[in-house]
């Protein structure tokens, strides 16, 4: 398993509604499934002031779907961040199965920060990246935001 700073895990089961009709998970669910990550790292570690000022758009998605998951498998989106150039933010996700650690989708994703009020673009400072790679090695969020 490749190690990375901050690196963030969010835990999650798939359900039915994940399955397409080949009997594994749609594609297009992997992108939420990243998605979901992103977010619950973000709840899990900025402050307020952070998150009611800013917002974020995705500008880019690459996936490469390496293997299958089905129906009930525990997976588990290992996230972290690369680094910030103006109002852009590289993020890495993993999404592994938890049972044997097989890495089933790779995903590398483009984030644009944006100011909450004016929606326009805004700099991701140093700070703020400081916040994203504040996160323990192996602690899990089940739960996510909410």
């Amino acid at each position: 398993m490749m190690s990375h700073p901050g690196v963030f895990e969010h835990a999650f089961q798939v359900s039915r509604e994940d399955i397409d009709r080949l009997g594994h998970v749609n594609n297009v669910v992997y992108l939420r499934y990243a998605q979901d990550a992103a977010v619950a790292h973000w709840y899990a570690v900025v402050d307020q002031e952070h998150r009611d000022s800013m917002v974020w758009v995705v500008r880019r998605h690459e996936i490469d779907y390496l293997k299958p998951a089905l129906e009930n498998d525990e997976l588990l989106a290992r996230t972290w961040v690369g680094a910030p150039s103006g109002a852009t933010l590289e993020r890495f996700i993993e999404i592994r199965r938890s049972r044997d650690g097989e890495v089933l989708a790779s995903v590398r994703s483009v984030w644009v920060a944006l100011d909450a009020k004016t929606p326009r673009p805004r700099r991701v400072t140093e700070q703020l990246r400081s916040f994203l790679e504040s996160c323990e090695r192996g602690r899990k969020d089940p739960d996510g935001p909410g």
